[in-house]
């Protein structure tokens, strides 16, 4: 078995090097049907971003 700080060093790079990784993103343009409105946006509806992790890890 590795003494404790080796697994600790292991692990720093381990997520230094996922940390430099790009995160792949995909921006959707939906069209909106016709005949319904757009929603209207304020600043309580607002909620931010999705991520959908397709790896998993």
């Amino acid at each position: 078995m590795l003494p404790g700080f080796i697994i600790d060093q292991i692990r720093q790079r381990e997520e230094e090097e996922q940390a430099e990784r790009p995160n792949p993103q995909i921006e959707l343009h939906l069209p909106i049907p016709e005949g319904s409105k757009a929603p209207e946006r304020d600043e309580e509806s607002d909620r931010g971003i999705v991520i959908i992790d397709l790896l998993g890890k």
